[in-house]
Parts: C-alpha cells; sequence; structure tokens
C-alpha cells in the first residue's frame, strides 16, 4: 500500500510525539520538526508509510542522540498490560468459543499504538479491553481456524509494545511449539522489539527472531536473511497491525492480517467503519 497525502498528518503527529519523548530541550525539538518537515516536503510519497515512518524516526535519533524516544513509555505499556495478563487468561478460559475470544482480545491490544494515539495508559487499556466484544467484527473466523489447523509452522508478526501480552494468550491457543515470533529488528515508534518480547515473558513460549530492520512495518527487501527464510517457508503468517497490512498486502503469502481500524486511509481501503477487528486472509496466497 502506497502513501497518499493522507498520511502526512499522522507521520507529522508521530514525530512530533517521538521529538516530546526523547526528552531533548524546546530549541532542539524545534530544529527535530523543522528537519521533519524538510524531509517530507522532499520525500517521494510511491513508498508504504511504514518507509517513510522509519526515515523520519531515524532522522529523528540522529539529532536528538537518544536511540529510542519511546522506551519508558513501551516498559509502561508492557506493564500496564501484563497487569492484565491474569484477566485476559479467565475471559478466553470461560468463553464458548475460546479461540475466537482470543483472536478478538489479540485485535483489541493493536489499539495500544501510541504511533495512532500518544495517550495511551492504564485507562485507555482497560477501556479498550471492555470494548472487545462491542467493536464491530469483520472476517472469516472458520476459515482461520481451519487455516491454524493445517499449518505445521506459523510465522507470528508482532506489532506494537504492549499488544505483545494480548498476542501471548492468543499464541497459547494456537500450539506454541510452532509458532516463531517475530519482533522489530530496532526500535522504532512503540513497535516491539526484542526486548519487549522477553519482558513479557514470550521467549520462555516461542521461538522469538527480529527482522532487522527498524520500520514500522515489515519491508522485505530491507528485512534479514535469517527472517526472510522463516517468512517463505512458513505454513501460515499471522500479521499484526496496520503498518504490516501496509507493507505486506500485495505480497504473495499465506497470510491473516489482525488489526483494528484506526485511520480513514485504510478505512477507505478495506472499506470498514473505524474500529472494526480486522481478520483478513491475504488476496495473494501463494
Amino acid at each position: 500500500m502506497l502513501a497518499s497525502l493522507n498520511c502526512i498528518p499522522c507521520i507529522l503527529r508521530s514525530a512530533l510525539l517521538a521529538t516530546k519523548l526523547s526528552g531533548v530541550d524546546e530549541e532542539t525539538q524545534e530544529k527535530v520538526m523543522k528537519n521533519v518537515l524538510q524531509q517530507i516536503s522532499e520525500m517521494d510519497l510511491k513508498q508504504t508509510p511504514p518507509e517513510i515512518t522509519q526515515k523520519i524516526q531515524g532522522l529523528i535519533r540522529e539529532i536528538t542522540g537518544i536511540p529510542d524516544p519511546y522506551h519508558k513509555a513501551k516498559e509502561s505499556l508492557n506493564l500496564n498490560a501484563l497487569q492484565l495478563y491474569p484477566e485476559l487468561k479467565a475471559m478466553v478460559r470461560a468463553g464458548p468459543n475460546p479461540l475466537l475470544l482470543a483472536v478478538r482480545l489479540a485485535i483489541t491490544g493493536n489499539a495500544l499504538d501510541m504511533g495512532a494515539n500518544g495517550n495511551m495508559n492504564s485507562h485507555t487499556i482497560h477501556d479498550a479491553l471492555k470494548k472487545t466484544l462491542q467493536d464491530p467484527f469483520e472476517g472469516d473466523f472458520d476459515e482461520f481456524a481451519q487455516a491454524i489447523s493445517e499449518a505445521k509452522t506459523i510465522l507470528y508478526l508482532a506489532d506494537n509494545s504492549g499488544e505483545i501480552v494480548f498476542d501471548r494468550v492468543l499464541i497459547e491457543q494456537l500450539l506454541p511449539k510452532r509458532i516463531t515470533l517475530a519482533v522489530r529488528g530496532g526500535p522504532t515508534l512503540n513497535d516491539a522489539t526484542l526486548l519487549d518480547a522477553q519482558m513479557v515473558g514470550l521467549d520462555k513460549l516461542v521461538g522469538v527472531i527480529d527482522n532487522g530492520f527498524d520500520a514500522p512495518g515489515t519491508i522485505l527487501k530491507r528485512c534479514s536473511p535469517k527472517f526472510l527464510d522463516y517468512y517463505w517457508k512458513a505454513d501460515l503468517i499471522i500479521a499484526k497491525g496496520q503498518g504490516n497490512y501496509e507493507t505486506l498486502n500485495t505480497v504473495p503469502a499465506n497470510i491473516f492480517f489482525l488489526f483494528k481500524t484506526k485511520c480513514d486511509v485504510i478505512k477507505d481501503l478495506i472499506n470498514q467503519p473505524l474500529g472494526t477487528q480486522v481478520l483478513y486472509r491475504s488476496k495473494w496466497e501463494s
């Protein structure tokens, strides 16, 4: 999916948030944003939004000298989500269809996105959880369940910190021994890295790798050979979040995308209202 003019405000908003979270003085913040505006004005939009975001976030790290402006915010998201973990597990055990509820909880976790919403805290996480079964749901769950039953190897592409606690609840329903979890290859926005996976205990449950690149999506031409080996050999790929959808929705592979519609660009692309829980199989299945 290529970027559009409507992507620019979101990219700028995430740039401003990263700049503030870096903790640098106002003079440096002004310098950062002037450079960001200049770079965006000169960019070719014929690339995916995560590609543009990766370049902008790299510029912010370079000017501020802060390797991960979101570090403390990600720790907070993980800790807040971990406090909910027992409740999430209990909800799944008590539900009439544990796998479906785990899927919906994993998609609910996709709302924990500081790139789209800079005001994430324990209250917003609880609010998101309460809406799990109230939000509209779009997708063929039976087809997903069938694909899961047939797959011998599954590659699970994570998205955000905090959200990966919700992913853990779903992964526990999927026979974890056959799953490899892939996280980002370096800090970008509040996306999950190896440190986040370790913090929430996922490294004790499944094999964890990174994709070798620090974009908020999966840009195959920039990913590591190790990741690509897992990617192309997997029987099934579960891709969390809009960033993975934006970078993989035209890639031939057996992919199920799980995300929540959080912007007008995606809403119009998939013709679903904002706030919809989406479970889509790739139309480019090989």
